[in-house]
């Protein structure tokens, strides 16, 4: 057979092509109004040094839908950039002494390699970086913005205090009580700090989950609504017995009568009447413990009395007034009613302090006798010691009592939010100053918008401290009022790195725009399309993102309010059956693995073991495998490249059964291949598909290859099979396109299309059930999926008008047989 014998040398192939990429602009992306544009986008990272293999996996995703969708005719944006401000810069500036500045700016060099020679498809004509001036002059003017609208402000709170890190910490930062970055402990301190008011966007993020179903995973919604904590209560104003206003938020209004004592925050403002010594030192001895240990269920409730006595406004029940380790001024009022009888922390605390038990939901079934309650009684029941309540079961009483509380003018309903004010200060150099003057004249002043960006020296030293070096610096710290001109100093604290990484995803549409956005360009693409990262980000950086853009919409500078329209979460790579890290010595070098099998090997072993949401355990055998499939398809192209004529198929002609097969085989596997990539997103079972074709063309007779309608077969097989591949062994599939004498480039070429009556697999027939009625019956390809089995179920004309108006309860489908749906 005509051909060649050529090694397979990846270094080779991988260093010309991706020359070659480079040299053409071959993934630049222009603006086109005639064309569909598909904005791909990886979470960027951070320039720690090396890329890692969750790195590896999460642009390898990227890049093969961005690959995928350019030969599917789209105009596709697939930029790259650095979120390059954070603590382990300053972390290794101490340990080395090496400026932040000068180490994150070799890494992102080093970086910027590694993502190079993986081949991905990166416009780095569009790239960001978040220290850069240039960049973050816009997080300063976005600031301006905010605290011109009410938006950013500052206040002395109790914060979370990480330390190790010697900084505040957002809450959605340090859950758990553990600092997400060192995973220290974190305490509390009180501390004047600048907050954004994400608050007042609260129903709006919730609202645009709406957008989001079936786009985003619903777990990261259901972590995103459970955060945010939104409830419908009602507001109670009982009184102290001095005559003051004693306001308390509950969810469960018919518990009220119940209440037989009240728990208030240390921090309440109330408590600074409070002489008795032993009341102010537990005081202090609580304010010291951390939110979490506050919080958590497995910590000891702990209280005393403070000796002030509170007055129930329903029923004029007088109780006491206890100070709680569990109650927290930033939820609520500070101050909660606790009806021990049915809530089990109130039981209990009841219980260790001998404060008496009323019941006032009974059981219908089997009545409750308050005296011998082993603990509290939370379900559903009947109102009893509840005045004209009586008799109501307690889900009819909630609105009953609190209609009746707002006729009598004690109560309000109120939605309430779990969610607080984000927290942006940071104790911190490397970060992005505060656009903010202190003058003891004119008070917190605004830096103008003509002298932004505020410059962060980059020449610093440490001094071995992990304390900001901006402390020490007067040249900077010291500054003229812009509105006496008197002398000032700047804010000195640096804002939340997360602040950073909620705006880029637009920032990429007009890098070196004049304003903050082009907006022809931002207007264009806009919103991301597809949006890749870990599920870690649920209640930080994708929360953040969607308050930032819905905040840039109401200014009018973004088109959208969502900034991304779908989202997938990949699954972390291990190794072992444990998360990849130095500590546990399971740590597989990218690099390495790209010496000693090259690029393509490493995408489609990250692509082949296992769905993309799904976690990927690493193997040195897989890796293996990978290797030697690729060599097959080199070896297999190589030695028949010969008998390739371009734009050849078979045009009528008599196929032999074993080139009938493979014909049938390669359609199949068209169609398969592009529905696992477009509808499904399961490429390892599409490289699982073009390894079947492999493997069946190796199992032809060589001769049959030889005559002129197996020249053709052949010719339609490579001419579908490596623009197939290239999305996810890009250098070999160029190379082998090259080989064969084609003039076009492989990832500008059409994706391949497949005959229908080729692509069909022998008919079988399938059920229709309704409630296990067989209602229809239909013929279909033998290879139908689960998937198509329900898809056409649901959308046949029977099925649908015996559902009609039906709440379908689930889907029961059986392989290649039967669709049952069952409905209420």
């Amino acid at each position: 057979m005509a051909g060649h014998d050529r090694e397979y040398n990846f270094n080779e192939v991988e260093e010309k092509w991706q020359k070659r990429w480079e040299e053409s602009n071959a993934f630049l992306s222009k603006k086109d109004s005639a064309r569909e544009k598909y904005y791909i986008l990886e979470m960027f990272p951070y320039p720690s040094g090396r890329l890692h293999m969750g790195h590896v996996r999460n642009y390898t995703i990227g890049d093969i839908v961005s690959r995928f969708l350019k030969m599917k005719g789209f105009n596709v944006f697939h930029p790259m950039g650095w979120d390059s401000f954070g603590l382990p810069a300053e972390n290794a500036a101490i340990k080395n002494n090496i400026p932040p500045f000068k180490w994150t700016s070799d890494n992102i060099s080093y970086m910027k390699k590694q993502l190079k020679r993986m081949g991905f498809s990166y416009d780095w004509t569009r790239e960001v970086a978040t220290y850069e001036p240039g960049y973050y002059r816009w997080n300063q003017w976005m600031f301006l913005k905010m605290y011109e609208k009410g938006l950013a402000y500052k206040k002395k709170a109790p914060v979370n205090w990480c330390e190790t890190c010697q900084t505040v910490l957002a809450n959605e930062q340090a859950e758990g009580g553990i600092c997400w970055r060192c995973e220290s402990e974190v305490a509390q301190k009180e501390l004047e700090q600048w907050f954004f008011k994400i608050t007042d966007y609260a129903e709006d993020l919730l609202k645009g989950h709406d957008e989001l179903v079936g786009n985003w995973p619903e777990q990261v919604l259901t972590m995103q609504k459970n955060w945010i904590g939104r409830s419908t209560g009602l507001r109670i104003n009982f009184r102290l017995e001095s005559g003051e206003d004693f306001p308390i938020y509950t969810t469960r209004p018919d518990t009220v009568f119940g209440v037989t004592f009240m728990v208030i925050a240390p921090e309440h403002p109330l408590l600074e009447g409070v002489k008795d010594k032993r009341v102010r030192d537990f005081i202090a001895r609580i304010k010291n413990q951390s939110m979490f240990d506050r919080m958590s269920d497995e910590k000891e409730k702990e209280g005393i009395d403070t000796g002030l006595k509170i007055i129930n406004p329903f029923n004029g029940d007088i109780v006491p007034l206890y100070v709680g380790n569990f109650v927290l001024m930033g939820y609520g009022t500070g101050a909660i009613m606790a009806v021990p009888a049915h809530d089990t922390r109130d039981f209990a605390f009841a219980k260790k302090f001998g404060i008496p038990v009323k019941l006032v939901i009974d059981n219908p079934k089997s009545p409750i006798d308050v005296n011998t309650m082993p603990d509290a009684y939370v379900d559903e029941g009947i109102c009893v010691n509840s005045a004209q309540f009586n008799g109501m079961t307690n889900t009819a009483a909630i609105e009953k009592i609190a209609d009746f509380a707002e006729a009598q003018g004690f109560g309000k309903r109120e939605v309430n939010f779990r969610i607080r004010d984000w927290l942006i200060s940071r104790q911190r150099y490397w970060g992005c100053p505060i656009p903010m003057i202190y003058c003891d004249s004119c008070g917190i002043v605004p830096v103008p918008e003509k002298d932004l960006p505020v410059v962060l020296p980059t020449e610093v030293d440490f001094k071995g401290d992990s304390k900001s070096p901006l402390i020490n610096m007067d040249e900077y710290i010291n500054t003229v009022c812009p509105k006496c001109k008197g002398k000032a100093k700047r804010e000195i604290d640096t804002m939340d790195t997360f602040v950073d990484s909620s705006w880029y995803y637009a920032k990429f549409t007009s890098p070196d725009s004049k304003e903050i956005y082009d907006w022809g360009e931002v207007h264009y693409w806009m919103p991301v399309d597809q949006y890749i990262g870990g599920i870690e980000h649920a209640v930080l950086h994708l929360l953040y993102a969607r308050f930032f853009s819905m905040v840039m919409n109401d200014m009018g500078i973004l088109p959208t309010r969502e900034p991304f329209t779908r989202l997938l979460t990949q699954g972390m790579v291990i190794k072992d059956g444990a998360k990849m890290s130095k500590s546990k010595g399971n740590v597989v070098d990218p690099d390495a693995i790209i010496e000693k099998y090259g690029a393509d090997t490493v995408r489609l072993f990250m692509l082949f073991t296992a769905p993309p949401q799904k976690q990927l355990e690493w193997s040195d055998k897989g890796v293996e495998g990978c290797f030697r499939f690729i060599n097959r398809i080199w070896r297999f192209i190589n030695r028949n490249s010969g008998l390739y004529v371009a734009g050849g198929a078979p045009e009528g002609e008599q196929l032999s059964p074993a080139l009938e097969s493979i014909r049938r085989e390669l359609h199949l596997t068209v169609k398969a291949v592009t529905y696992d990539i477009q509808e499904r997103m399961q490429y390892n079972t599409a490289i699982a598909r073009m390894m079947e074709l492999v493997n069946a063309l190796y199992l032809v007779d060589e001769k049959e290859f030889s005559t002129p309608e197996g020249k053709a077969v052949l010719s339609e097989v490579f001419s579908k099979l490596l623009p197939m591949l290239s999305p996810f062994i890009p250098h070999t599939a160029a190379e082998l396109w090259d080989l064969l004498g084609n003039w076009s480039q492989l990832h500008d070429l059409q994706w391949p299309d497949y005959i229908e009556s080729l692509a069909k697999r022998d008919e079988i027939e399938i059920v229709f059930q309704v409630n296990g009625k067989i209602r229809a019956k239909e013929q279909v390809s033998a290879d139908i999926s689960k998937e198509e089995m329900e898809k056409l179920a649901l959308a046949h004309e029977k099925v649908r008008e015996l559902t009609a108006n039906k709440n379908v309860k689930k889907v029961i489908v059986v392989p290649g047989k039967l669709v049952n749906i069952v409905i209420q």
